[in-house]
């Protein structure tokens, strides 16, 4: 299975495989989780509890243990880099996408997807990579 060194670029690999238009990976659902617990409302519980401005312990151990197929990171053609992304409300159900919470720092798990040709969102997303468009480009992925 392939290692992700980057958190945030996994979870945005996440939402295209899990919360896309056909996912191919079971959607891991917080809001179902936390009310098997008796938590109604995510939002309001992590407020309550200060954990707001943070990824949630659960969901984080859920994400980073989640193995990825090399077959399944092939299939991944396009990226967003959107603050909007599902993943980070599964991750963070009060994130407010004003803080670099969900930033990703690093491309160099690029090259764990082989047929990556777009993403969008680079300039007003979640992408704090400085020369992130010429990596982009020596890759040729198209960043309209």
């Amino acid at each position: 299975m392939s290692q992700f060194h980057d958190f945030n670029l996994k979870l945005l690999v996440i939402e295209e495989l899990m919360y896309g238009p056909e996912p191919l990976l079971p959607v891991y659902d917080l809001p179902a989780r936390l009310a098997e617990q008796g938590i109604g409302d995510p939002a309001s519980y992590v407020l309550e509890n200060g954990l707001h401005a943070e990824v949630l312990a659960e969901s984080r151990a859920y994400f980073e243990a989640l193995e990825i197929p090399a077959a399944l990171l092939a299939a991944v053609e396009e990226l967003c880099f959107d603050a909007g992304a599902d993943v980070f409300g599964h991750c963070a159900p009060a994130w407010d996408g004003e803080d670099d919470l969900f930033d990703v720092r690093s491309l160099d798990d690029l090259a764990l997807l082989p047929n990556l040709r777009e993403v969008t969102f680079v300039e007003d997303g979640v992408l704090a990579v400085p020369d992130a468009a010429e990596v982009f480009a020596r890759r040729g992925i198209d960043t309209d």
